[in-house]
């Protein structure tokens, strides 16, 4: 499925508070990849399982971004975020097509691949890894009270690795949906890693930084888990993924 639409990025601050302990992330990982799906859309379930795979390997930060622009086929996303179809069109303008589409994965915010290929999602890995400075910067994460410490050390790479944006996600790490209209009318689809909402910490310049986040400016109901990286460019221009990491909340 494609589609061309664009809708305005714009920022959400959650209004619960997590009591939880979260463990160190795994340092390191070599790979973010971000899943765009949706509920409306009947290619997108074989894609939403591959993700969940992936979510297990703790080398990779597997995320799914549900997507609002096919909510008029019949039914509306229950996940979606008009900030995701942004994030998605921002990323095809930064590489100079129009491949919008879903379900579709981007992997160390550079290539894209068919979500439901296991195949390519791998490949893409492999090769995206390769670039400079690319999930090169350490990125951890600590609990302390009801707030989130966030560390980024600093870099010893070029000079595409010293300057990006620190973000930080809330999560929802399981999600069963059942569908009850639409191109995917009478099934159960569970999603996995769901970004339920983005943050801005700040922006990095290539020495160690830290910052602390409060809780309540992340959380929401069925948040469980969180994500940081940093990533080349801006929000409207994303560019190569720098460095993340993921913790669990509870």
């Amino acid at each position: 499925m494609t589609h061309d639409s664009i809708s305005r990025w714009c920022s959400a601050l959650g209004v619960c508070t997590i009591v939880a302990i979260a463990s160190p992330a795994h340092a390191e990982p070599r790979a973010v990849v971000e899943l765009f799906t949706s509920q409306g859309c009947s290619s997108c379930p074989a894609a939403d399982r591959v993700l969940g795979e992936l979510a297990k390997d703790p080398n990779v930060i597997a995320l799914s971004l549900p997507i609002d622009y096919w909510d008029y086929l019949g039914w509306k996303d229950t996940l979606a975020d008009s900030r995701f179809s942004a994030r998605q069109k921002a990323y095809s303008q930064m590489r100079g097509d129009r491949d919008v589409y879903t379900p579709q994965v981007v992997v160390n915010g550079s290539a894209h691949v068919i979500g439901s290929d296991r195949a390519k999602i791998e490949g893409a890995m492999d090769v995206t890894k390769k670039a400079d400075g690319v999930m090169s910067v350490p990125v951890s994460m600590t609990l302390s009270g009801k707030q989130i410490n966030v560390s980024v050390a600093a870099s010893n790479k070029g000079p595409s690795a010293r300057h990006g944006e620190v973000w930080i996600c809330s999560v929802s790490k399981s999600v069963p949906i059942k569908i009850g209209r639409g191109e995917n009318r009478g099934k159960e689809i569970t999603y996995y890693n769901v970004v339920r909402n983005l943050l801005k910490v700040g922006d990095w310049n290539g020495n160690a930084g830290s910052w602390t986040v409060p809780l309540e400016n992340i959380s929401r109901e069925g948040v469980d888990a969180a994500v940081v990286f940093v990533q080349n460019g801006s929000r409207e221009n994303p560019g190569p993924m720098l460095g993340a990491a993921y913790t669990a909340l509870h």
